[in-house]
């Protein structure tokens, strides 16, 4: 993640960029730490974080400066990671992925939330 300038995010985008992350994650089998290293990232794990914002992108439907403060980078790495992957989907197997990935996180969000206090 980069330093510095840090936007305000609620914890609920904070949540779902989380969420994300651990399904491309399990997906490609890297870790969180992996994934959001405050180092510079190798180019596995850098592609994996690109998806996961790709992700963020089109399943949530978020526009590119909103998954950049929740993924605490600024808009134009979020816009480039964002260009990877739509190149990336010219894979038959990255484009299946993705669609998959995509169905279950609206299906995830969009499910009925419960009160665990009652």
């Amino acid at each position: 993640m980069e330093k510095g300038f840090r936007a305000p995010v609620a914890a609920r985008d904070r949540i779902r960029a989380a969420l994300a992350t651990d399904m491309i994650g399990l997906s490609f089998e890297m870790t969180l730490d992996e994934m959001t290293a405050g180092t510079r990232l190798g180019l596995k794990a850098c592609r994996a974080r690109w998806l996961a914002m790709y992700l963020a992108h089109v399943g949530y439907g978020w526009p590119l400066d909103r998954v950049g403060y929740a993924f605490g980078v600024n808009r134009a790495t979020a816009s480039a990671g964002c260009r990877w992957s739509e190149d990336a989907r010219d894979d038959p197997a990255i484009d299946a992925l993705l669609d998959r990935l995509e169905r279950q996180l609206r299906d995830l969000c969009e499910a009925p939330r419960l009160d665990l206090a009652a």
